[in-house]
């Protein structure tokens, strides 16, 4: 039976030493219980503490050294906040699929003691909403031993499986705060030729997956002109909302979930919460099944729109760290990579700028970097979009791959890379 509490502080309190916690994520995270556990872990001398997390967003306050020792972050995905405590050796970096994260969960294999949320109001039913980010959440909340709960009018009551009745909740603090509007990326020219690029890729009734960030805005900018789009995605910002005002975005051609959006969770602007806000068109769904190969295969003409570090001439994509400095996680891409893959004229495509720091490096190399992640394999992408130009890697042999993706590198490392191709890895490019 819910308790209501007097303070966050309060309804963190009941957390122990050697507890392992899950914590909502995305713009869905509790900041105010976050700000709480910190003090209450401090303050109690608990220690031995597991946080896991997807992606936190203004999570300093369970960053700070005070905590080493006393709370570890377990994270499945760096960000800000966590990729310097990665990268320090002081929290855990989990390589995984996103698909496969509730798995664990709900196999037991990684217990869940405690699940930390934020959720709607009740309805008349009694029913919370998981809000703007279902992900990995709604496993947490099957099968932790303990919720507990920020309850904020502000967040949006979606649809799907995002519904947490009271009755499962143990304790929780209502509190009014602002919803986390990450800031608005400037689409620059670069990423302006990448999304036109990108976008002449897609073809009418398309089922699209596509990220945050500037690279998918340019892309959907540029679809004004198409028909009967679709969206099945573990994420989508606001770059999507005029599409479906005017009409582009209908879901008419889907066969899961026909004539709806689907998604894992979103995170944007106001605006773009109002949109999902007690709407029946969008529809939050456990990403064990969003994210499920098997599942998105079944849409036709699924397109999956991703990015990368670095790419090597073969093809290989790393897309989770600088060498060895974890900067991203898996995710997934290679969810939604192998379901265009199986999908009735399905594509996969690799999007990024040509060079990074200024161009003072190129993105397209010889080899990866020492200690580079291989997130997506070289059998697996369809197509690597630069400002340059598109290279079509499917069905190529090395030398072809190697020719094509130099022919979309900056023109400032093309000889360069021609030379280490045929020096380095024995192609006749």
């Amino acid at each position: 039976m819910i308790r209501y509490t007097d303070s966050a502080l309060a309804a963190v309190a009941p957390v122990g030493s050697g507890e392992t916690l899950w914590c909502h994520s995305m713009a869905a995270t509790p900041t105010v219980l976050l700000e709480a556990l910190a003090s209450h872990v401090q303050s109690a001398g608990l220690h031995d503490l597991t946080l896991m997390q997807l992606h936190l967003e203004h999570a300093d306050a369970v960053a700070v050294p005070e905590l080493d020792g006393r709370l570890r972050n377990r994270c499945f995905f760096a960000g800000k906040t966590t990729r310097g405590l990665i990268n320090q050796g002081r929290a855990d970096y989990v390589p995984i699929f996103l698909s496969e994260i509730p798995k664990l969960l709900r196999s037991h294999e990684q217990r869940v003691d405690t699940a930390l949320v934020q959720v709607s109001p009740p309805d008349r039913h009694g029913n919370c909403s998981l809000g703007i980010s279902v992900e990995v959440t709604r496993a947490a909340c099957e099968v932790a031993g303990r919720i507990i709960a920020h309850i904020n009018p502000n967040m949006p009551r979606t649809h799907g499986e995002s519904f947490l009745h009271v009755r499962d909740i143990d304790f929780a603090f209502e509190h009014a705060a602002p919803l986390i509007c990450p800031e608005q990326r400037v689409i620059g020219d670069v990423e302006r030729q990448i999304g036109e690029k990108v976008a002449g890729l897609i073809e009418d009734g398309a089922c699209l997956q596509m990220g945050i960030g500037s690279i998918p805005d340019a892309t959907l900018g540029f679809l004004k002109d198409r028909r009967d789009l679709g969206i099945h995605t573990e994420m989508f910002s606001d770059g999507v909302l005029e599409l479906i005002e005017t009409g582009v975005i209908t879901n008419a051609r889907k066969k899961i979930s026909r004539g709806r959006t689907v998604t894992g969770f979103v995170m944007g602007s106001e605006r773009l919460y109002r949109f999902v806000d007690d709407n029946p068109e969008v529809v939050f769904l456990d990403i064990e099944f969003v994210n499920n190969p098997v599942v998105i295969a079944k849409n036709p003409q699924v397109t999956s729109i991703n990015s990368a570090i670095q790419i090597d001439l073969t093809g290989q994509v790393c897309a989770d760290s600088l060498g060895h400095k974890i900067y991203s996680g898996v995710g997934g891409q290679v969810d939604f990579v192998l379901g265009a893959t199986f999908s009735e004229r399905g594509k996969s495509i690799i999007a990024l700028p040509s060079t990074a720091s200024g161009g003072r490096y190129s993105r397209l190399v010889p080899i990866l970097a020492e200690g580079a992640g291989v997130v997506t394999t070289r059998a697996q992408v369809d197509y690597v979009v630069t400002e340059y130009g598109v290279a079509e890697l499917r069905g190529r042999s090395l030398t072809e791959r190697a020719r094509d993706l130099i022919n979309i590198a900056h023109p400032a490392f093309r000889e360069e890379l021609a030379r280490e191709a045929r020096d380095k890895l024995g192609l006749p490019v």
